[in-house]
């Protein structure tokens, strides 16, 4: 085993938002990144070490991610980072990351299409939530959709795979709308009005932060019944749920890798903690791969005894864990993580019942080189 380092800790940097458009699931990847770190030094840390963060917030600001990565790799000489949910964000500082060969941990599910040797990619790509969530709509939900999402990166990249695998097999898009992402309840409205008179089978949306609460908080008063026709969304969750009105989300649709329903021993466990330390509010994917991401990055550690971007990498393609969504890894041909994806329908009490999960982790495929829809099909 590697002999421990003679500082006090292994510093660690964390950029997450917890104000600004989308504060909330930002807040979620930093409550789960906080538990984790807890946690691990409760134990006795790394290598008998404690993990010693140093966190900023960037405000949903491009600019504020640039600014604060620099002053983290440069002012404290901190070369590990969990932070980015958008991949806008990401992209801002992925320069800056390169360029210092630090490590970035990135948690958000996102649409694919990039590799870097500076990131670990644990969140899932469109292989692993969108190709099943096209399957499970159109054999159980119907053939017409309609595309409504903020106008960035992530929600035009998702909207895209989307209407080629809806197209491809039989399906059609009745429309695609772009919103900004702080857009307000006008804007919202009329994108209503014209789902409730197209008459949609479903809805797929990549809204994020108070657009997307405002636009299912607002969904009912035009008419329009999750039951008949849901919102299908690869990132509407538990606590948004709640801040909405868990009545007002009953029928809609989310595909995710991480449920707070889910039945294991992993999975108790971290809601014990997380409802010891944060009380009533739930987990969710944004808050659990934040919160297992770390424990990875804890096991790359003990096994490389330094904070070299090269040889964490190296660490990281040889271990697992067995987190709460189920047993995780990293692809060492792509950096992104193995995850099992699943399909949830929204209860009356926020939470969700699994309607499909597959048999085992899904091995990540970033640009989509096989697309092979039937290797995905529902059965």
């Amino acid at each position: 085993m590697p002999a421990p380092r003679k500082d006090p800790g292994w510093p660690v940097g964390i950029l997450y938002s917890r104000s600004g458009a989308t504060s909330v699931t930002e807040s979620e990847h930093f409550y789960g990144t906080a538990l984790a770190i807890e946690e691990i030094n409760a134990l006795g840390g790394v290598l008998g070490l404690p993990l010693i963060p140093t966190a900023y917030d960037p405000k949903g600001s491009s600019d504020e991610y640039r600014r604060f990565t620099r002053q983290l790799l440069i002012d404290n000489e901190i070369n590990v980072i969990f932070g980015c949910s958008r991949s806008s964000s990401r992209k801002a500082i992925l320069p800056l990351i390169e360029r210092h060969n630090a490590l970035l941990w990135y948690c958000s599910f996102y649409e694919g299409f990039e590799y870097s040797p500076n990131i670990i990619y644990t969140g899932a790509v469109p292989n692993q939530n969108s190709i099943q969530l096209a399957a499970y709509l159109l054999q159980n939900r119907g053939t017409r959709f309609f595309l409504v999402g903020a106008d960035y990166i992530y929600p035009r990249e998702s909207n895209r795979i989307m209407r080629d695998v809806v197209e491809q097999h039989g399906g059609e898009i009745l429309d695609e709308v772009y919103l900004p992402v702080d857009a307000g309840k006008q804007q919202l409205d009329e994108v209503l009005r014209d789902i409730a008179s197209s008459k949609p089978d479903v809805v797929f949306s990549t809204l994020v932060g108070q657009s997307a609460r405002t636009f299912y908080q607002r969904y009912r008063e035009h008419g329009l019944d999750p039951l008949k026709t849901p919102i299908a969304s690869l990132s509407m969750a538990e606590e948004e749920i709640r801040l909405i009105g868990a009545e007002l989300c009953e029928g809609h649709i989310t595909a995710a890798t991480y449920f707070g329903s889910l039945v294991n021993d992993s999975n108790q466990r971290f809601i014990e903690l997380w409802r010891n330390r944060f009380g009533d509010r739930p987990t969710s994917t944004w808050s659990e791969m934040a919160y297992s991401q770390v424990h990875l990055f804890a096991r790359a550690l003990e096994r490389a005894g330094s904070v070299d971007r090269r040889k964490l990498v190296e660490a990281a393609h040889k271990i697992r864990f067995a987190s709460p969504e189920g047993p995780i890894a990293i692809d060492a041909e792509n950096n992104h993580c193995a995850l099992t994806p699943r399909i949830g329908v929204c209860r009356s009490d926020g939470q969700f019942d699994v309607v499909w999960e597959s048999s085992e982790p899904v091995k990540p495929d970033p640009y989509l080189s096989t697309f092979g829809f039937s290797e995905f099909w529902l059965r």
